[in-house]
Order: structure tokens, then C-alpha cells, then sequence
């Protein structure tokens, strides 16, 4: 049993689901509540102290998209999982979009919940870093989370940007995305299934292409990983 004390919210209207969940967690030696009311659910978000919150989309009252953003104004940092429906993308993007960490899918395994608990737990707290690079004439900010070129600038989220610093780092060859789910998301098992990184480049490369157009600032190098081109 893990010995780590952390304390995660299920917000889950799904009784019998919020229960299961609930028991994985304690048996691995989290500390837990449950909450089967979106409104309710974001007023104890907010009011207490949590290292991670699980946050059903669909939920009685308020649905998950809206808590998610409620908490994210309020607490930067907070860790936040969505789960949402088996082939429901809009979903996960919306999701993203909002502020989560990451996704559980439904039906799931015991497995890959927890390879994601953990992963955010250990992400919680380790951002790369505040970083300022300039980069085919973008600046990218760091510390407030901006990419700006002359006058025109964009919000990035902070896993947008621990993505464009990871791949700056390694500008000298080709990252794969195992290497961005170990170090970037902090997955200890990266053959997990997920189409995280791809949707996270996808909504990357378009805001990049507001500010310098279609050539590529991130390349996908089929079978092997992404690059990032700074000539």
C-alpha cells in the first residue's frame, strides 16, 4: 500500500461508480471524499484542501466544464482529472480547454485510473519552470504564460508552454511522446493509452499559427516523436 497521504474529491453523481472509486483509492492510501452534486462539489473544491480532484463531466446542478474553470480561477495549481463518456473527444478538448490535467475515460480500468492519479499527483508542484524563450521571432513568457510577437500575443496554458520549454531543451533532436508522458505529464507507465499529447499539440500548433502562420513550429516526425524547428 502507498504510503502517500495525499487527498483527492470524486465528484461523480454515479453512486455506485463514486463508491468504487472511492475504495481504489483508499486501498491505495489516499485520503478521499465523494460528492455526488456538481454545486456542492465546487463549493467543497473550494472550501477545502485537495491534491487532486477527480470531476465527472456530466453532474446534477453544474456540470463538470464549469467547476473545472470555477476552480481553476481560484486555485492555479489545483490537480484536476475529467471523466468523461467513451468516444465523447469534444469532450476531452472542452476539458483541456477548461483547465484539467488530464481524462479518464468510461468504462476504465482500475489500472489506468491510477496511472493518471499518479501522474498529476507527481505533476502537482513541478511545473519546468518560468522560462523566457524567443523562438522563430516568438517570445515565449513563462512566468505569465504568453507567446507574443510584435504586437500581437496569446494566452498558453501551462502545459502548452512545459511543452514548448521541453522541446527547447531538447531542440537537437526529436522527442518522442513516451519522453513528453514521462517528463512532461509525469506518467510512470507511458504505455498507457492516451491521445493526450496529440490533443495538447493540436490546440498548441494552432495558436502558434496566429502568430507566424502555417509553417510549422513543431514538427511530428512519423514513428519517431515531435522536434521543435527554431532555424
Amino acid at each position: 500500500m502507498k504510503q502517500s497521504k495525499a487527498r483527492i474529491l470524486v465528484v461523480e453523481d454515479d453512486t455506485a461508480l463514486l463508491r468504487g472509486l472511492l475504495d481504489v483509492l483508499v486501498f491505495n492510501g489516499y485520503e478521499v471524499k465523494g460528492v455526488e452534486d456538481g454545486g456542492a462539489g465546487l463549493r467543497v473544491a473550494v472550501d477545502e484542501q485537495f491534491d487532486l480532484i477527480l470531476l465527472d463531466v456530466m453532474l446534477p446542478t453544474l456540470d463538470g466544464f464549469s467547476i473545472c474553470k470555477a476552480i481553476r480561477k481560484q486555485k492555479p495549481t489545483q490537480g484536476i482529472i475529467i471523466i468523461t463518456a467513451k468516444g465523447a473527444e469534444d469532450d476531452v478538448v472542452t476539458g483541456f480547454k477548461s483547465g484539467a490535467d488530464d481524462y479518464i475515460t468510461k468504462p476504465f480500468s482500475l489500472r489506468e485510473v491510477m496511472v493518471r492519479v499518479e501522474a498529476v499527483l507527481r505533476r502537482t508542484g513541478k511545473n519546468l519552470g518560468d522560462e523566457e524563450i524567443h523562438c522563430r521571432g516568438i517570445f515565449f513568457d513563462g512566468k505569465n504564460l504568453m507567446a507574443r510577437i510584435g504586437d500581437q500575443s496569446l494566452e498558453l496554458t501551462r502545459k502548452e508552454m512545459d511543452i514548448i520549454i521541453f522541446l527547447h531543451r531538447h531542440q537537437d533532436r526529436i522527442v518522442s511522446k513516451k519522453e513528453l508522458l514521462t517528463e512532461v505529464w509525469h506518467y510512470a507507465d507511458a504505455d498507457i493509452e492516451t491521445r493526450t499529447v496529440d490533443i495538447h499539440l493540436l490546440k498548441l500548433r494552432k495558436k502558434i499559427s496566429a502568430l507566424i502562420g502555417d509553417t510549422p513550429l513543431i514538427s511530428t516526425i512519423r514513428g519517431e516523436g515531435y522536434r521543435l524547428e527554431t532555424g
